[in-house]
């Protein structure tokens, strides 16, 4: 419609617009983590599940797991028994098992708002945004590459939605800044920016023990020494590899009593065998391993099972998201999680489009889908996830924000409450009736139903009437209004001081460097 249109026509545009855009901007009434109260799916049986346990036991022990330029590790590992030749590690069957037994079966990430303390473990979910992206894109400049904008754009979105309940790491990298200061702003934008948790940095160990630092700084060093503040994603080098970088890091988190995710990171048919119980094997061996080092440097230092398994294609190589076997691993691997009374994490919105699109829908509704209904509880990826993770998405952040919804609609289950039976409504409706105008539905019609704040729903008239828009265009116009909108949380003014002048001074007593 062009701006000619008369007044009385575009009005309805205009309501319906506001409309949307405020069920967008209901931020600050979110909860701080979905409880789930639906059944798990889970897919191997009993005989399923011994059998992949006996076979990790089977690869720790005979072929083992490398850590690689690491000589602390090997002198916790020879000391707890474990067979040491050069760097490779294997365990007697059982002792990894045995080690792994004091990591706690859930934690407390607390926030700087207690009012966003998350719970990870038990029936809790947390969602997470996208994570490691060196490319953003969006409708009106294409794909570049990310800058320290673009990462405040991000943390600010991830606030404001009420489906996000935790602000994640590096939502994408600031490549304008130089790689060994980037966590100092990554870390700062999130404290700054949101209130909500956050994760450290893992590059390097120096890095994890920053990032523990400016955590003293915001909630004091007593509070950090007793609580969890901080969670960390540290992958395996998978196959059957802990390298000094990610170990570095572990050590320096869970000396700290802090989080690690410990998340062998597999393309299926590369990285790991094709099979799901080939697959499934490996990732059970490599979390052993890797949570056995975080319980040997700190016993009770909280661990997250993680896992990231996806497929690739045996034509081109390339990695593929949504498919079966996929889904397949995301439920055996929360089961194997559940047996090691550890929190798991798996999944997000994953899928290998280029853009916004219906594969990107797609593929990332089959992945989001089974993440829930296999029981995560932390999901890294949740929002913004484009291009197999090398592009962050600002159209895809609020498009997976609207999803993320549905999902804390599905996982609360059926209302069995006096209201949710509705049985006053079927005493007022006659048969042959309808419900629209009965007290029942009048008195529940704004919540009883999700209602998507990108989907559009009305009549083909009115759709060109608005403009023809499709799902991308509407969320480039959401998550500029958005932006236009945030207010940052108030943040103690002596804190934010402290915490500058410690970053300023860290990056001024080093040079710039590109590793």
């Amino acid at each position: 419609m062009t701006d000619t249109a008369p007044a009385a026509a575009r009005e309805p545009r205009r309501g319906r617009e506001a409309r949307r855009t405020a069920r967008a901007h209901r931020s600050h009434a979110s909860v701080p983590y979905i409880t789930r109260k639906i059944p798990l799916t889970e897919i191997l049986s009993e005989e399923g599940l011994e059998t992949i346990e006996r076979n990790a036991e089977t690869l720790l022990q005979e072929i083992g797991i490398e850590f690689r330029d690491f000589p602390r590790a090997l002198t916790l590992f020879r000391n707890a028994g474990c067979d040491i030749k050069g760097e490779r590690v294997r365990f007697p069957r059982g002792l990894a098992r045995e080690l792994c037994a004091t990591a706690p079966a859930q934690y407390v990430q607390h926030a700087r708002n207690p009012d966003r303390n998350v719970l990870i473990g038990g029936d809790a979910m947390v969602f997470a945004p996208n994570y490691g992206s060196p490319f953003v894109h969006d409708l009106d400049n294409g794909r570049r590459y990310g800058t320290l904008e673009d990462f405040h754009n991000f943390v600010k979105l991830s606030y404001m939605s009420p489906y996000i309940h935790h602000s994640g790491g590096t939502v994408c990298e600031p490549v304008d800044l130089p790689v060994n200061k980037r966590h100092f702003e990554m870390v700062y934008a999130h404290l700054k920016y949101s209130d909500k948790p956050f994760m450290g940095s893992v590059t390097k160990p120096e890095r994890a023990e920053d990032s523990v630092r400016i955590c003293e700084l915001l909630f004091g060093e007593d509070f950090v020494r007793d609580n969890t503040v901080l969670t960390s994603l540290i992958n395996a080098n998978s196959p059957l590899v802990w390298d000094s970088s990610m170990l570095g890091a572990a050590e320096a988190y869970a000396r700290a009593n802090q989080a690690c995710i410990i998340t062998p990171f597999i393309l299926s048919g590369a990285m790991s065998p094709v099979t799901v119980a080939g697959t499934l094997t490996q990732v059970l061996a490599e979390v052993l391993a890797g949570t056995a080092f975080c319980q040997l440097t700190r016993p009770g230092a909280p661990v997250v099972f993680g896992t990231f398994v996806s497929t690739l294609s045996m034509q081109s190589g390339a990695p593929t998201f949504g498919t079966p076997e996929a889904t397949l691993a995301i439920f055996g691997a929360g089961q194997l999680a559940r047996r090691m009374n550890m929190p798991f994490r798996t999944g997000g919105s994953l899928c290998a489009s280029k853009v916004p699109d219906a594969q990107a829908a797609y593929e990332s509704a089959q992945t989001l889908v089974p993440t829930v209904l296999a029981g995560a509880n932390f999901v890294l990826h949740a929002a913004g996830w484009l291009e197999g993770g090398l592009s962050a998405s600002y159209e895809k952040f609020v498009m997976d924000f609207d999803q993320l919804g549905a999902m804390h609609v599905l996982a609360k289950g059926v209302d069995f409450s006096d209201n949710g039976q509705a049985m006053e409504a079927f005493h007022e409706v006659e048969p042959g009736g309808h419900f629209l105008g009965c007290a029942h539905t009048q008195a529940n019609f704004e919540t009883a139903f999700y209602r998507s704040n990108i989907a559009d729903n009305n009549s083909v008239e009115q759709w060109r009437e608005e403009g023809s828009k499709d799902a991308a265009t509407r969320a480039n116009a959401l998550w500029k209004s958005m932006l236009a909108e945030y207010e940052p949380p108030p943040l103690d003014p002596a804190k934010d001081e402290a915490i500058r002048a410690f970053i300023d001074e860290r990056k001024a007593s080093m040079p710039d460097a590109t590793y």
